[in-house]
Formats: structure tokens, sequence, C-alpha cells
């Protein structure tokens, strides 16, 4: 009962906000606040997460998301992995595991050289697995043939050697080195480029793919033994948690294994998103910060101005956690009109962001590019209940002044 009579007083106090002009303004201000940094929340938020998507997908979707290495060799690698994913946790985080021969080599056209990161690979089995040959032109993965000695180059590193498809380089690998009197002498052999793919990321410029028994006999090494299997995961991010629990069960099979993941190579890289994504989150959260403070400026006010009213209803027995809760109402009311309208406008201009930006003539990535854009949920109701806990934080000062207040010091002068 006391409840329901708090909420009503808070919610005239609330409606009658007006008839202190300069409270009113205060409480605009704040509002107004709340509303722009939740707003302003949702959707920077959304294009982070879509940003680091986007590179999830750019990047980790052309090179080994995991790689497990065997010294001895994998004997029956099939049976291994099928034997692997019969674990449930497994086999839900796990796509596909294939395998994989990885060799640093140094590529050479008739114009220039460059240092690129080459993988081996049966493109049969990649072929439902791997992003590169969805984004491979003219269909160039899938006919990487053994023997055929031919290569898939990134658009950006085939422009650096200025060579198209047909052309020849010459792939010098740094495994299989062979010492002679003149010194040590790398493994080399020449490739026809079969192709190019395109990924739209810094793979473009250092990676290259080819067979994955050419791949062997680049590094002088049995063609027909896998000492590398590549783990392809639903989550690369999930790789730290994986990882032991793959060397656990490869020991069960009496299978000794090292595992090497993306963070190796591009840790930095998706270290760096993540600090960003999380300061500019802190720097918009102080948006809403401020607009707290001002729901306590617009509070203290409203007590002040309401004292005496708050010392007649002490005196008809209204108890102390009573008044509270008439001005935790009230300033809740004002936070949850805020909150209400910066959710809605956030998430209005963060499903249409792209199209309102054709719209007004941005272009933020170029021409012909749109932002990527991921309205998280779990992110979405975090903004949200961390909005409303610091809202509820900031009325507690005022209301616990308003209980403070002495009916016989209050009304002795009335």
């Amino acid at each position: 009962m006391n409840l329901g009579f708090s909420f009503f007083i808070g919610y005239r106090y609330w409606r009658a906000r007006k008839a202190n002009a300069f409270a009113s303004f205060i409480t605009f201000f704040a509002v107004s606040g709340i509303f722009l940094g939740v707003a302003a929340l949702i959707v920077v938020s959304s294009v982070m997460n879509g940003l680091e998507g986007q590179l999830k997908n750019r990047i980790l979707g052309a090179v080994p998301q995991m790689t497990l290495i065997s010294d001895m060799g994998f004997r029956d690698w099939q049976q291994s992995s099928q034997s692997l994913l019969a674990d449930k946790y497994l086999l839900q985080n796990i796509r596909g595991i294939v395998p994989s021969a990885t060799t640093q080599a140094m590529i050479q056209s008739s114009s220039n050289i460059q240092a690129i990161q080459m993988y081996g690979v049966y493109p049969e089995l990649e072929q439902s697995l791997s992003s590169i040959a969805a984004h491979t032109y003219s269909d160039a993965f899938s006919t990487l043939q053994a023997g055929k000695y031919s290569i898939v180059l990134g658009t950006d590193l085939a422009r650096k050697l200025d060579v198209k498809a047909g052309d020849k380089v010459r792939v010098l690998s740094g495994d299989g080195v062979v010492y002679s009197p003149m010194g040590p002498v790398p493994s080399q052999r020449k490739f026809t480029v079969a192709g190019v793919f395109e990924m739209g990321s810094q793979v473009d410029s250092s990676v290259a793919y080819v067979h994955y028994k050419d791949a062997r006999k680049l590094m002088r090494q049995d063609s027909n033994t896998i000492n590398e299997l590549r783990v392809y995961l639903n989550d690369p991010f999930s790789a730290p948690a994986l990882a032991p629990k793959l060397v656990a069960g490869f020991a069960k099979q009496n299978i000794d294994i090292k595992t090497r993941d993306w963070r190796q190579d591009f840790g930095h890289l998706f270290a760096a998103v993540k600090m960003e994504k999380n300061m500019m989150s802190l720097m918009l959260s102080l948006i809403v910060a401020v607009a707290a403070f001002n729901i306590v400026s617009a509070l203290v006010m409203m007590v002040v101005d309401k004292t005496t009213d708050v010392a007649v209803l002490k005196t008809q027995g209204l108890t102390t956690t009573s008044v509270m809760n008439i001005f935790i109402v009230q300033g809740s009311l004002n936070a949850m009109l805020g909150l209400m309208l910066g959710a809605i406008a956030g998430i209005v201009l963060t499903l249409n962001l792209n199209e309102i930006l054709t719209t007004v003539g941005i272009s933020i990535l170029g021409v012909g590019q749109t932002l990527p854009v991921e309205l998280s949920l779990a992110q979405l109701s975090f903004i949200i209940l961390g909005t409303l806990l610091i809202t509820l934080i900031a009325t507690l000062y005022p209301a616990l002044s308003a209980a403070r207040v002495q009916p016989a010091t209050a009304l002795r002068y009335e």
C-alpha cells in the first residue's frame, strides 16, 4: 500500500515538474543526456561489433584458426578426428578438421619479390569450410591439383608481383634447405598462377595457397605424411578454451600434439580492436554518467522545493522508506523516459544506418562500401540495465536527503 502511495506521489511530482522552471530545465538536460548517451552507445557498439565480425571473417577465414602439430605425424587423421568429435562440446564448436601444410617462403616474379605465408591444402576438403574458396575468382581454388604446381595468390600480392593467371612465379621455401659447399640452398620450384582471391584485408598481400602434396614436395617432405591438421571453428575466439581439450583428446589416442592458433599472428590486431571498442563505450558511457549527475541536481532542487510537503506527509505517518521511494520513483521516471527514447532511436538508427548515410550522401568507408553493423541483444541488454543501475544509484542521495527532513524543523515557521 505504501509503495503504491509513494509511486502515486512521485508520479504527481514528476508530472508537475514545470512548476519549478530551473529544475525542469536541468531535468530536460538530464533526460536528453541519457537519450543521447544510450542512442550513441547502441549505434557505436553495433558498428564496432560489425567491424570486429568483418575482420574475423576476412582475416581469420583465410588463415588457420587453429593448427594441431604432431612431430610423429597423424597415421589416420580421419579416424582420429572422428574419435575427437565424439565429444559433444568439441562437436558443437568445431566445423571441421583437415590436413594442412604451412611454410614461410619468398615468391619471385620477373619484376618483384615478396615474402609470403604459403598453405598447402586439399581443395576438395576445404571447399565447404574455407572462406578462400568463396572469394576466389574464376573458381581457381578448386582447380589446384597435385603435381600441377599451381598457386592461388591474394589480389594485392598478385598486383605487387605484376602477375596474372597463367604467369610463372618462383617460390623459395625456408623449409627443406640443403647445405652445399656454397652454403645453404633453399628449396625452390616454379609455380603457375591459377588465379587470385580477395578477402579485403591484409592477408591479400601475404598469403598464397597450393595443393597439399605440392607444398610438401617443395618443403622436401613426404607428401603422404600429415604432420599438421587445420581446425575450423564456429567461433575463432574460442580457440584458447578448446586447445587443452584437443590436446587431452589426442593424448587418449597416444598422440602427442602441440597447438597453434591465430593469436600468434593476429592477436595484437584483435586486441587493439577490442581496446578501441571498450574505450569508445567508456567515453560514451560518460554521457550517461553526466546525465545521472543532472538527475541528482534536479532531485535535490525538488527536495528543497517540497520540504514542507514531505514534512506534512511524515506527520501523517508516512515512513522514511516511503519518502525515499517518492523521489526514487520521480528520478527513475526521468531516467526511463530518456532510456526508452534513446533505446528506440538507437535501434532504429542501427538498423537503418547505411540507408541514412546513403540518403545524406555520406560515405565513411569509401564509395560503394557500407558500414558493417551487428546489433547484439546481449550488449543491448547490458546498456539498458547499466543505465538503469547508474540512474537508480543517482536517485539515492536526494531520496536520503528527503527522508532526513524533520517535520518540526520544517514546519516551525509555516
